[in-house]
């Protein structure tokens, strides 16, 4: 099939061994909920946590396409694992844009050698978990909502605020930090696996030397670093953008696998077998061909992606404004791709389909859950104020 990895490529060869794996208890996992234990320890067994860590640490050195594409291809089983395997990498990477690179790399040093799993409690515009200095390190109390990756995490990269909310600080820290409590209450329709819930903060220390970067000002809509620095959005918009299409191709391949084996033609069509009814032939080359474009664009946002980190510091404005509108226009296009496959399928399945045993309709929960927490309506007028001429989408916590 069009959408398979090449697996001449090493790392894309245990992507595609690690999604059989997932593919066989997904729909009971998905059901099940809570902490993804049996995933992480192959995922961990497989190396792959340490894809995008730079060689000279310890890491394989691969750009961010290499990492999307595997989170795509999990997400065609297990949409959870997809996004958490994503969002390791925007913790950990995300250390680098704090405006340390000592410290950065000193814990991407240590994740290569400690085969580190990162969540993170670093909530984008939450004013929810504040600190006071207390010597040279801090004092957290409060929460974080939507701390993806944190209920099966060894690291959080972390933020909170001042007391009065104008300032954020960032560092990492142990999962297990006296203080920290992991409250296991996400209970989202989709994505049940993602401890995507909140963590809170008891009087938890953060020490001086686990700080990135000092004050920065807080400002969520509109950020004012320099372009490098605000690349975190779209890493983030690019990971579950790929869970989007790795969702639209599984529900597809799921369907065509269902209708060639257990799929009866209607009683009205005249036809023997459903797959040679020419409404079931249209519907699927019409969701196929919505599923290539969408994977299409998805690849060249990848890239931007990739041309937008390899840059570093040296980023421009202009340059960074580029990938954000590949980045949103493939976002656009893959969530409205995967709404439409993920609910079509079963038109095209039929009724015996839609039972909880089977559980298909986790890949239209997964989706649905996520995109609506990155409004298409915002990214789509960013795409045409640029292509007016209005200038590029303004670096902030989605854009």
């Amino acid at each position: 099939m069009t959408f398979d990895l090449d697996t001449s490529n090493p790392w894309y060869a245990k992507a595609v061994r690690l999604r059989e794996q997932f593919a066989v208890d997904a729909a009971a996992n998905d059901k099940a909920g809570g902490q993804p234990l049996a995933q992480l320890a192959l995922l961990k067994e497989s190396g792959l946590l340490k894809l995008l860590l730079p060689a000279d640490v310890g890491g394989d050195g691969q750009p961010w396409s290499t990492a999307l594409r595997i989170g795509r291809e999990f997400a065609k089983a297990d949409g959870a694992m997809g996004h958490l395997y994503g969002y390791h990498f925007s913790a950990v990477l995300g250390l680098g844009l704090r405006g340390d690179a000592e410290r950065a790399r000193h814990y991407w040093r240590e994740s290569a050698r400690n085969n580190w799993f990162w969540g993170n409690t670093a909530n984008s515009f939450s004013k929810s978990l504040f600190g006071r200095a207390d010597g040279d390190g801090f004092i957290l109390d409060g929460f974080r909502p939507f701390t993806s990756g944190s209920h099966i995490a060894d690291r959080l990269a972390i933020a909170w605020e001042n007391q009065d909310g104008t300032e954020r600080r960032f560092a990492a820290i142990p999962a297990d930090r006296a203080g920290v409590v992991i409250e296991h209450d996400w209970d989202g329709l989709g994505q049940t696996q993602t401890g995507s819930g909140r963590v809170s903060y008891h009087g938890v220390r953060v020490h001086a030397d686990e700080i990135l970067g000092g004050a920065a000002p807080f400002q969520p809509a509109v950020s004012r670093a320099a372009p490098f620095r605000t690349l975190g959005p779209l890493i983030q918009q690019s990971v579950l953008l790929n869970v989007f299409v790795g969702s639209a191709q599984g529900a597809l391949l799921t369907a065509r696998d269902y209708t060639l084996a257990h799929s009866r033609p209607w009683i009205h069509s005249g036809l023997q077998r459903h797959d040679d009814d020419p409404w079931i032939q249209r519907q699927y080359g019409d969701l196929f061909t919505q599923t290539r474009a969408a994977t299409l664009l998805a690849d060249r946002a990848a890239l931007a992606l990739d041309r937008a980190w390899s840059r570093g510091e040296a980023l421009t404005a202009d340059e960074r404004g580029e990938a954000a509108v590949a980045v949103a226009s493939a976002n656009v296009l893959a969530g409205s791709v995967a709404l439409r496959v993920t609910r079509e399928m079963f038109e095209v399945m039929g009724a015996r389909s839609a039972t909880r045993k089977l559980g298909f309709d986790r890949y239209w929960r997964n989706v649905r859950i996520h995109t609506l927490h990155n409004p298409a309506e915002y990214k789509t007028r960013n795409v045409g104020s640029w292509l007016l001429g209005l200038g590029h989408p303004a670096p902030g916590s989605f854009q």
